[in-house]
């Protein structure tokens, strides 16, 4: 089939839009590739540091003949996603050297995980985490002693910063290998009801904890669909994973095989061969787009509504909010995994998984086809299916038909005819709203504000029972430059505990909260923020909210004249200033843009 109009229309805006700094960047990527291997151009002091411990591998090095490949890992054994990735640089050593190559651990990068932060104030280094990891990505590279690299990473802001740093090399090929998520474990169903059972003060901590416990249980990525395993999706319909890796559970000999392929394939695509395939190119408008149109298609998380305009950015690509609504507008919506449905990823994969996505999505004009993907081929390749035939490695097409309509459905009959991600707009300013798992009858209310200017206090007034009656809860003080946009995830069993006992409310924030992909309705990500002299910072308790996600609006219902006369309400940031290493991440909340803008502080005058 060909392209959909609008997935047509949105690409060429993108591509007119971003001319400027994307034909900037590549002339950029031109001028280091054309310098030729990186090792040659290295001092005998330089090379002699580069390759001082490589053991057997010294003599390749030297001669710098054969491609070497750069290795950079988030790495930790404390986060169950990243454990795995302890025996990968040896693997990838040695099939690299096997493949007529070498390979060398460029760096390390933190791995923070939003699981263990999330409600606490590590949090508000969240956000920051992914511009750090951007930054230390670029560091492990400037040792330019490589042709290629492969990137270890898999959770929240972990890949998101991988693929910004890599695309700052964007001369390079470079291809994701991800871990894998751990087998199932307790239902994530059955996990939400004991936190909601224990924010009702009906669960003990004890029952909490073994139900936390029996869910995330063992090495892999958590198992449901969150920011971690959206990042899969979509280095799957970018291009930049090997066919169908992003869903193989670690730890077994299909995984470790991927990763040997994935290291062969790294140096075929090298400037040293003839079939080149740099990062900077892979990436281009019809990589992002593809990327929109899965995160609409499969509800993927709204942190990525800020991550893509990012990573775009770091390639020289402007794309917007618009976009991203324009193009969930006409995405049907195929995938119910939780918290959208109450299957997990594993589920998921073994009902068809984004191999069965991505070949519907083509054949119904959504994704670009041609797009330059490092397995060598184009997009259709990528939905093929890795097997193991005995120990050899090949890829089969996916099934014709989902293995669980539950779960899966064809683009001819979806769960929705639409993505669910919506732009809302008023006097408020600019928000998302995702409503893949939102009841039609929950998608618009009209209601009085309660305004906190912390998670916290909300809880508090849920425990002192102030919180009857329909409301809009409003959390402001939440954007990246008051204290770098720290999820709001504990909120949720409260709000969904509310609306259960049968009261209409909502959220409205200028944070984020990737759990707004849930049953309770909420406007995200608001623009402007609080401190940035956002509309939000003049509600007051009781004035009359409406979030209408079908019609597109946030409104306030406070007459003109007395909105004029208002006085943004006082914010005091002092409190977040200091502690858990908020010291140290200040000229990010200084520097950092709109999360409209991608809620970065790495470009400046970049020109990006």
């Amino acid at each position: 089939m060909s392209l959909h109009p609008v997935v047509e229309r949105v690409t060429e805006r993108i591509r007119e839009r971003s001319a400027p700094t994307r034909s900037a960047y590549l002339a950029r990527i031109e001028v280091a590739r054309a310098k030729g291997t990186a090792r040659a151009r290295l001092s005998c002091g330089n090379l002699a540091h580069g390759f001082a411990a490589s053991g057997d591998d010294k003599d390749a090095l030297k001669l710098q003949v054969k491609p070497n490949l750069g290795i950079v890992t988030a790495y930790n054994d404390m986060l169950s996603a990243h454990q795995p990735f302890a025996t990968y640089p040896e693997l990838i050593k040695m099939a690299a050297r096997n493949a007529g190559g070498t390979a060398q651990v460029a760096g390390g990068v933190p791995a923070m995980c939003d699981g263990v932060t999330q409600g606490r104030t590590g949090m508000e280094l969240s956000l920051w985490s992914r511009d750090t990891i951007a930054q230390a990505t670029a560091v492990a590279l400037s040792h330019d002693m490589f042709d290629a690299a492969v990137m270890l990473g898999v959770c929240d802001k972990i890949v998101p910063g991988m693929l910004m740093g890599a695309l700052a090399f964007g001369h390079l090929p470079v291809i994701f290998i991800p871990a894998g998520p751990m087998p199932s474990g307790l239902p994530n169903k059955e996990k939400a009801a004991v936190r909601q059972r224990y924010a009702e003060g009906k669960a003990t901590r004890d029952e909490l904890l073994a139900a936390e416990s029996a869910s995330y249980h063992s090495a892999g990525t958590c198992t449901f669909y969150g920011t971690a395993n959206s990042n899969q999706m979509l280095m799957e319909v970018m291009g930049l994973h090997l066919p169908g890796t992003a869903f193989v559970n670690p730890g077994t000999t299909l995984r470790d095989a991927l990763t040997v392929a994935a290291a062969e394939q790294a140096l075929r695509i090298t400037a040293l061969g003839d079939d080149y395939r740099p990062i900077g190119h892979t990436v281009d408008e019809k990589a992002i787009v593809n990327a929109m149109v899965g995160l609409a298609a499969t509800g993927g998380s709204t942190n990525h509504v800020i991550h893509l305009v990012a990573m775009a950015r770091a390639a020289g690509i402007r794309i917007t909010w618009d976009d991203l609504d324009e193009l969930s507008r006409v995405t049907p919506l195929m995938a119910r995994v939780y918290p959208n449905g109450s299957a997990d990823v594993n589920h998921f994969h073994a009902a068809g998984g984004l191999g069965f996505v991505i070949r519907e999505l083509i054949d119904a004009g959504r994704l670009h086809r041609d797009i330059l993907g490092v397995h060598g081929g184009d997009l259709a390749r990528q939905s093929l299916e890795p097997h193991l035939d005995g120990t050899r490695l090949e890829w089969r097409e996916p099934p014709p038909a989902s293995g669980d309509l539950n779960v899966l459905r064809p683009v001819s009959e979806p769960f929705d005819a639409e993505g669910g991600l919506r732009l809302v707009t008023g006097r408020l300013g600019r928000a998302v709203v995702k409503i893949s798992a939102v009841a039609p009858e929950h998608r618009r209310i009209t209601a009085p504000a309660k305004v906190f200017d912390d998670q916290d206090d909300l809880l508090t007034a849920f425990k002192a029972g102030q919180l009857g009656g329909d409301f809009v809860a409003v959390i402001r003080r939440q954007g990246p430059r008051a204290n770098g946009m720290p999820e709001l995830h504990k909120l949720t069993p409260t709000l969904g505990l509310l609306q259960d006992r049968g009261q209409r409310v909502a959220l409205l924030t200028d944070g984020r909260m990737s759990g707004a992909s849930g049953k309770v309705l909420a406007a995200i990500h608001l623009v402007p923020e609080a401190v940035a002299g956002g509309a939000i910072a003049k509600l007051r308790d009781g004035d009359v909210i409406t979030i209408d996600a079908e019609a597109s609006s946030v409104e306030v219902d406070v007459p003109d004249a007395d909105w004029a006369a208002r006085a943004n309400a006082p914010m005091d940031l002092s409190g977040n200033q200091f502690g858990m290493g908020r010291e140290l991440f200040a000229v990010f909340r200084e520097r950092v843009d709109s999360a409209e803008d991608g809620a970065c502080a790495l470009f400046g005058s970049s020109g990006l």
